[in-house]
């Protein structure tokens, strides 16, 4: 088991933000040589260097009744491969950042950044039809992890969701929206799902904080290079994207004040956004099923995982999937959105669009 400190690793990082120039000065190995696609000036070395934040690689996976060590209000990500759900716990994920991954049809990487509270899940075959496994390059943009892929050392970004430097800089990755909310619901809605086991081979403090009071306060870090103060920095809302540079922002009060349903238009797409603010859990997708048929959702109360239910009699479940009705085993069309702290969407986002202000 490899020890590492808690109080060593916050040290680090408070240390990295106390420096007068934290910017980019060595690659702690990181492959930094060739063009940015991001201002170099502002790509920030975190403190513990690339792979100090160690990421996993298909971790040992327990079965809910063996999970006893996570609280109910803690914070987890989930991701379905047909009947295979999994779990990944922000308890592990604040220690190690990154989980390579791999079901029976999908080779994932959840990435995760603890300083911005944002998750999502990539491909890891990025090129040559071959799975790469990402790790933490320990440097970060805005606050957020760069990860880098194994295949090619290319630096990328999680939250523009592409290769900022490198061989593969310009290239997207291939985004699969995970699904955030507490251990007590995940729990309730899939209580067979497999859960990562906090025996990772590492020596870390799972279940206790590594960040302080980081979460409650409005302090950062890191510098951004722009700040909203419409809302607290942060404040857990639910961002969709489109075109690599167009944003909005929900918030649970938006999602409360609809009766956990809201449908909207972003960029010429009919999109719903629904869930629980009392569940915190809000996802987001396209009315329309992958043959383009639109159609009319109203919310399913109390029977998560099951969310909506269509003009045709089908119910849809939290990842977007038709669980029974005419349409069962279809999915609804997807559209990129991320759980995350406001203040990271307004500073990768500066013309972001909070739902309800018209701004």
């Amino acid at each position: 088991m490899k020890a590492f400190s808690i109080i060593s690793f916050v040290f680090i990082l408070l240390n990295a933000s106390c420096t007068e120039d934290s910017t980019l000065t060595n690659t702690n190995g990181s492959n930094n040589a060739g063009e940015w696609l991001i201002p170099r000036d502002q790509v920030r070395d975190g403190g513990p260097g690339k792979d100090g934040i160690p990421a996993l690689t298909e971790p040992e996976l327990s079965t809910i009744d063996e999970t006893n060590w996570i609280s109910g209000e803690d914070l987890v990500i989930g991701f379905a491969d047909g009947d295979d759900i999994r779990a990944y716990p922000h308890a592990i994920l604040d220690w190690h950042e990154i989980i390579n991954d791999k079901t029976e049809n999908h080779s994932i990487a959840i990435i995760y950044c603890p300083l911005t509270g944002t998750g999502i899940g990539w491909n890891r075959i990025i090129e040559n039809n071959s799975a790469t496994t990402f790790g933490v390059s320990g440097l970060l943009y805005n606050s957020n992890i760069i990860p880098y892929d194994r295949a090619t050392d290319s630096n990328w970004s999680q939250m523009l969701f592409k290769s900022v430097n490198g061989t593969l800089a310009g290239q997207k990755a291939d985004n699969y929206n995970l699904v955030e909310t507490t251990w007590e619901t995940w729990k309730e809605m899939y209580p067979m799902s497999k859960v990562v086991s906090k025996n990772t081979g590492y020596s870390r403090s799972y279940g206790t904080y590594p960040y302080g009071g980081y979460r409650e306060n409005e302090s950062l870090i890191f510098p951004v290079s722009n700040n909203d103060n419409r809302l607290h920095a942060k404040e857990r809302v639910l961002s969709v994207f489109q075109d690599d540079e167009k944003a909005r922002a929900y918030t649970f009060d938006n999602l409360a004040a609809h009766n956990n349903l809201i449908i909207d238009n972003f960029q010429g797409k009919e999109i719903i956004v629904t869930g629980s603010k009392q569940d915190s859990l809000m996802v987001a997708f396209q009315a329309q099923t992958q043959d383009g048929t639109q159609l009319e959702f109203q919310v399913i109360q109390n029977k998560l995982p099951e969310l909506l239910r269509d003009n045709e009699g089908s119910t849809w479940d939290v990842f977007g999937r038709a669980v029974s009705g005419p349409r069962e085993g279809e999915h609804l069309q997807t559209i990129t959105f991320m759980m995350g702290y406001w203040f990271s969407f307004a500073a990768f986002y500066p013309e972001i669009e909070l739902f309800g202000t018209g701004m």
